[in-house]
């Protein structure tokens, strides 16, 4: 019996060991700009808060930890990411709080969400 026990062990164990073997592998994605709102996505998925009677809601929102995203002029919502552990993208865009932005950046779609990480923010013109 203990033999037995022993056995599957040992083939359940090296069958695990691919699946522990594969890790955190980044999606492929692609290079784009998009242009759109900073918002706070808290705020504007709740009760469509938005705007620059919003900003400074949003700027507090932010600095606790509740996440940005980029709303693009089709209604698309982008949420910033890092490919980095424990590397969180509120400070990127916080001064733009409810103000446009353009955003270069990588593009992945995963679980039917938008994500972009972010190479480069700046105001738009």
């Amino acid at each position: 019996m203990l033999k037995r026990i022993l056995a599957t062990t040992a083939v359940l164990g090296l069958c695990a060991l691919p699946l522990a073997a594969q890790g955190h592998q980044a999606a492929a994605g692609n290079e784009m700009t998009i242009t759109g709102a900073v918002v706070d996505l808290n705020c504007h998925t709740t009760n469509g808060a938005s705007g620059a009677a919003h900003k400074a809601c949003a700027q507090a929102c932010a600095k606790a930890g509740v996440p940005l995203g980029i709303l693009s002029s089709d209604g698309t919502i982008y949420l910033p990411v890092s490919a980095k552990p424990g590397d969180p993208q509120n400070s990127k865009l916080e001064q733009y709080a409810e103000s446009k932005v353009k955003v270069t950046g990588t593009h992945r779609m995963v679980s039917g969400l938008h994500t972009i990480e972010i190479k480069t923010v700046s105001p738009a013109t």
